[in-house]
């Protein structure tokens, strides 16, 4: 006689409501494509773009030097 075992397993998906993401790049267009990116990424799990914060430094050798902070929000 062939025993048979049940396993139950119980998850639970739950809403991202926020996300917050951080960029750099040594070039505008490089961060933008990395944003552009993440953007679409996201939108899979039903996020958008809330708020942008950027700013460009220059490091010791004054090569320039960009970043990003992206805040996602859930869709409503």
């Amino acid at each position: 006689m062939i025993k048979k075992e049940i396993i139950k397993v119980n998850f639970q998906l739950d809403l991202i409501e926020d996300k917050i993401e951080f960029f750099e790049a040594h070039d505008l267009k490089s961060l933008e494509k990395k944003i552009s990116i993440q953007i679409e990424h996201n939108k899979a799990i039903l996020l958008q773009v809330h708020h942008v914060s950027h700013q460009m430094n220059m490091d010791e050798n004054g090569k320039t030097f960009y970043s990003a902070v992206v805040h996602f929000k859930a869709k409503k």
